[in-house]
């Protein structure tokens, strides 16, 4: 009788909590913020920086499209570490100015060198961007990037690539795990500054904020730490996000997946407590709602709201194979407990070729 009066006590526990947890998850899924309003245009001297290193895929194709969208007070230069450089011929080829990565900065990666040395070599324009070289930009990408740098309280004007999966199974993972970031970008909470395409004000490199940026792994989160500081704010512009063409097979995905996210952990370590306990909840109900719905009551399948709203939106996010990404979807929670596990354990990554000691950062 005690035993039976127990297993009930733990099994109403448990329940309670699952209710609790998917009531939480399900008010997250489906509670959207209401984006920017439309700016207007932006006009004035702008650099855009492409740091170089090897024949990333397109790069021809990427490296033109940057270069479609320049005008008289537009400009873009490539910075590369050397002229042996395997994206030199393509640099030329597009009709992109150039010049060699020489900032003495000493733990920066060396995308970070690359940006800091464009800035020494170029220090008069009053807005930057960043423009990665495996974007492949469309017509009116810096036009709608730059637009938020007509608002004076904007620092950061930012967007979100669309890994155009144009490999296997994996690239249609990153395409999912890319979602992701998208939706961290809807909140004011959790968005951040994306170097892969970042629009900054030259007012946030001044005096120490240069040297600040210096000593940083990732030009990004040190980017998005001097707006903040600043008290400015990120903008997000989804209309001009880039499309970045992936071939990933499960090496290269699991490797990428995994810096991205060691960068993020240890930059704000906080990224990794609250991504845990985000996770850790999704697996624990959609785990639940299986279990209950096959054992108890197919009722319990209800359970799975949060997860089916996601993995809708992440179909309507989709460009192709919609019912794959909707399926896909299931599973990323699970990835990126991964990548958040495995991420902590790291105490280097490699990135281009290059080793880096992660440090966590105050």
């Amino acid at each position: 009788m005690i035993p039976e009066i127990l297993h009930n006590l733990f099994f109403d526990i448990f329940l309670s909590v699952i209710i609790l947890i998917f009531a939480g998850l399900t008010f997250i899924a489906s509670h959207r913020e209401r984006l920017e309003p439309a700016y207007g245009s932006y006009t004035d001297r702008t650099l855009v920086i492409v740091p170089c290193k090897g024949r990333d895929y397109t790069l021809d194709e990427n490296l033109k499209g940057i270069m479609a969208n320049m005008n008289a007070n537009w400009r873009a230069v490539a910075v590369v570490d050397s002229e042996d450089d395997a994206a030199v011929q393509s640099v030329r080829g597009s009709g992109m100015g150039m010049i060699i990565a020489d900032d003495p900065c000493t733990r920066c990666s060396g995308k970070v060198r690359a940006i800091a040395s464009a800035i020494n070599h170029f220090p008069d324009f009053p807005v930057y961007v960043i423009a990665d070289s495996d974007i492949l930009p469309g017509d009116e990408w810096l036009r709608l990037l730059l637009a938020p740098m007509s608002t004076v309280n904007v620092g950061i004007s930012t967007t979100f690539p669309y890994f155009r999966p144009v490999g296997g199974f994996w690239s249609f993972v990153k395409l999912v795990w890319g979602f992701v970031g998208q939706g961290m970008m809807e909140s004011h909470i959790t968005r951040f500054g994306w170097g892969g395409s970042l629009a900054f004000r030259s007012e946030l490199l001044k005096g120490t904020g240069l040297d600040f940026f210096r000593s940083y792994v990732s030009d990004d989160v040190a980017l998005t730490k001097l707006c903040k500081k600043a008290g400015l704010e990120i903008s997000y512009v989804p209309e001009a996000a880039p499309v970045i063409n992936s071939p990933d097979d499960f090496p290269t995905f699991i490797e990428w997946a995994n810096r991205q996210t060691a960068l993020s952990v240890y930059s704000t370590p906080s990224v990794f407590r609250y991504g845990i306990v985000f996770y850790a909840a999704t697996i624990l109900v959609f785990v639940s709602a299986l279990i209950l719905a096959f054992s108890v009551s197919p009722f319990f399948a209800l359970l799975l709201a949060p997860s089916v709203i996601t993995s809708v939106r992440n179909a309507k996010r989709s460009r192709e194979m919609k019912t794959r990404v909707f399926l896909l979807s299931f599973i990323i929670p699970f990835i990126y407990f991964y990548n958040l596990v495995k991420a902590r354990m790291m105490e280097t990554i490699q990135w281009r070729g290059s080793s880096y000691h992660l440090e966590e950062e105050p």
